[in-house]
């Protein structure tokens, strides 16, 4: 029957990484999921036992990195003991759940840091109106909207993926499960399939970095008026920072989501550099750029260290 879908009851992980890259591969990833729950762990107990940080600002900031700890932790863990094992099953449920919950979270992040860049743009170009065009409330409904717009990118992947028939392997020679990886092992030829993805990932790609850029050079043009030096600086050196992440979160992923669907094949090597970087690089490296330099975090860390009581930011 060659319109029959043959279905497996489980994958079998094989991260494809040179042996001699193996040990550095498996330390640096354990040092990164370290850095990142316990950055990102402070930044949230900082943020909730702190009144004043009871703000839209880290409102947003807190959300990211409940996303970063989530992604890390859905992650990180499976891939070290494929690392550590060379190559470990996980059966069809779990393995599409791991699948859905990157790429909700991958769609999340970037229209959560398109959020963040317009809070900042509001905040810089419209400082008088800032407290009554961005709420509390406003936030919430645009993190509600940013999991509902994930989800709904999401679901067409998730039916498609259960669409796929697996007739020749069910090895993924990948650290995670992953659509792109599930699609080149199947049995099943449909171009819509990776055409979705490149797709999806351009309109969201583009649209978001489009947000973000625009967000930041309405910033820079604001920051060119400030006749302090020490200001321009400090404003400067933010957004270069910020953009540094956006870079590292943006420009691997569509290159390696994008390729596949307009038929440029990468190595299975190549592709598990570029999505490690874009998924675990940002995570470790948010709560350092969007939460340490910050000074009303920096104060609430120092107390929490300190045990000196909270008292009001002065500004």
């Amino acid at each position: 029957m060659p319109n029959a879908t043959i279905t497996v009851s489980e994958f079998v992980l094989h991260c494809a990484i040179d042996k001699d890259k193996m040990t550095f591969t498996i330390v640096a990833l354990a040092i990164i999921y370290v850095v990142t729950l316990l950055g990102n762990l402070l930044v949230i107990v900082v943020i909730i036992i702190n009144p004043h940080l009871h703000s839209p600002m880290f409102f947003y900031i807190g959300t990211l990195a409940v996303f970063d700890i989530v992604n890390s932790s859905n992650l990180i863990p499976r891939m070290l003991a494929v690392l550590l094992s060379n190559a470990t099953t996980v059966p069809y449920g779990p393995c599409l759940l791991q699948l859905s919950v990157v790429y909700h979270l991958g769609v999340a992040n970037g229209l959560l840091l398109s959020a963040m860049a317009y809070d900042r743009y509001v905040a810089v170009v419209y400082p008088l109106r800032y407290p009554s065009l961005v709420t509390k409330k406003t936030v919430c409904i645009s993190i509600f909207l940013v999991n509902v717009i994930s989800a709904a990118i999401l679901t067409p992947y998730m039916v498609f993926a259960t669409e796929l028939s697996f007739c020749r392997t069910n090895v993924l020679p990948y650290c995670f499960c992953d659509f792109v990886t599930m699609v080149h092992i199947s049995c099943t030829e449909d171009p819509r399939h990776l055409t979705l993805l490149s797709s999806t990932t351009i309109a969201t790609g583009v649209g978001e970095l489009a947000i973000i850029l625009f967000s930041y050079s309405r910033i820079v043009v604001a920051a060119l008026k400030i006749s302090s030096a020490d200001g321009k600086k400090k404003v400067f050196s933010t957004l270069l920072t910020h953009l540094l992440v956006v870079c590292l979160f943006y420009l691997p992923l569509m290159i390696s989501y994008i390729l596949p669907g307009i038929g440029v094949q990468l190595s299975a090597e190549a592709y598990n550099v570029l999505v490690i970087i874009a998924i675990m690089v940002p995570p470790m490296m948010n709560p350092i750029i969007y939460s340490f330099r910050n000074k009303e975090i920096k104060g609430s860390i120092y107390r929490l260290w300190t045990g000196k009581r909270t008292t009001p930011d002065s500004h």
